[in-house]
């Protein structure tokens, strides 16, 4: 989940803001991706995830430590919630799989914990993998100033962890994605930077469009710059590196989305029937925008599978999101199954 963070930017950052609504004019809407999706080197060099322990947590759920070559050989978590039967010793049988990716400042715990997510009947024939993401880590490689390297979120999530839970751990080969605030934009980009490995995605409260405008892109600037972290390791100067920027921007890959299912959600900021008296978020306003601004450019391109509820009022809170998996549940099992 998102906490409010205040970005600070310097003169010349704002100079550049103004620059890149300028030169925004002059760059293509669906450019070729600039930071390119990961390849599969890990696994080709033999090296790359590896389960270091495993924990029962509770019922169907089993926490995984991976070691990761992509984190830079750090242990993270990945919780599973496991299907009715599942076996992992049973090489025969792989389960369709809903990875599921939370927001800023929570962690692989959190749908869990703040969810009824164990509890809904029709996933227990379903595998969910919930990762670790990082506090503020964007499913990026991050760019590093140009050095790459550690943390790649993107290639541990979409190589690493991906063969592992394939070859070890149940998970087939037919999985779709959602994810809440920063993990909406997760959703959304590896479905759209993966071709074919989702088969549907969705978004609830999601980071849909960084590139909006200057205070879509100063709020996100001050995400990257959680916990004292320096903002332009993430994806780069937004005018600079302005390719880095639309390669993980969602709305300038909305062609690599026509062809799937594609839930969206958000509220309009407002006070709403699931908030406290008096609440109201600035950060959900803009989601909404972005995530307005989404769904138009999808419907643009030829999509045909767009699913939108935006509601106001609603803030942006955990009830919301666990109504909206509830109510797009039917789009993202339905293409597990192959409806349609």
């Amino acid at each position: 989940m998102f906490t409010p963070v205040t970005a600070v930017l310097t003169l010349r950052a704002r100079v550049l803001l103004v620059l890149a609504v300028l030169l925004a004019t002059l760059v293509p809407t669906a450019p070729a991706l600039a930071a390119s999706p990961p390849v599969d080197t890990f696994a080709s060099q033999g090296r790359g995830a590896e389960v270091v322990a495993v924990t029962q947590v509770a019922d169907r759920q089993v926490d995984l430590s991976v070691r990761s070559a992509a984190l830079g050989g750090r242990t993270v978590k990945v919780r599973l919630l496991t299907p009715d039967g599942w076996n992992p010793d049973d090489r025969r049988r792989h389960w369709p799989t809903l990875w599921l990716l939370h927001g800023c400042c929570g962690d692989y715990t959190s749908w869990t914990s703040r969810t009824d997510v164990a509890e809904i009947a029709s996933l227990r024939d379903v595998l969910v993998v919930m990762p670790e993401a990082g506090w503020n880590g964007w499913y990026s490689d991050w760019w590093n100033h140009g050095q790459g390297g550690d943390p790649a979120w993107e290639t541990f999530h979409t190589v690493e962890l991906r063969h592992l839970l394939e070859r070890d751990w149940g998970a087939g080969s037919n999985r779709v994605v959602a994810g809440l605030s920063m993990g909406g934009q997760g959703a959304l980009l590896y479905a759209a930077r993966h071709p074919g490995m989702f088969k549907a995605t969705a978004a609830y409260s999601g980071s849909a469009h960084p590139l909006l405008n200057d205070e879509s892109v100063n709020r996100i600037m001050g995400f990257f710059a959680g916990q004292g972290n320096d903002p332009l390791r993430v994806w780069g100067d937004p005018v600079a590196q302005r390719g880095i920027w639309e390669a993980h921007d969602p709305f300038h890959l909305a062609k690599r989305l026509k062809s799937l299912p594609v839930y969206l959600s958000c509220g309009d900021g407002t006070t709403g029937p699931l908030d406290p008296p008096g609440s109201t978020s600035a950060l959900e306003a803009d989601f909404n925008r972005q995530n307005q601004a989404l769904a138009a450019e999808l419907r643009r391109v030829g999509a045909k599978h767009v699913t939108t509820n935006f509601y106001g009022p609603g803030t942006h809170g955990w009830a919301y999101w666990e109504r909206e998996l509830h109510a797009s549940l039917p789009v993202l099992l339905g293409a597990l199954r192959g409806d349609g």
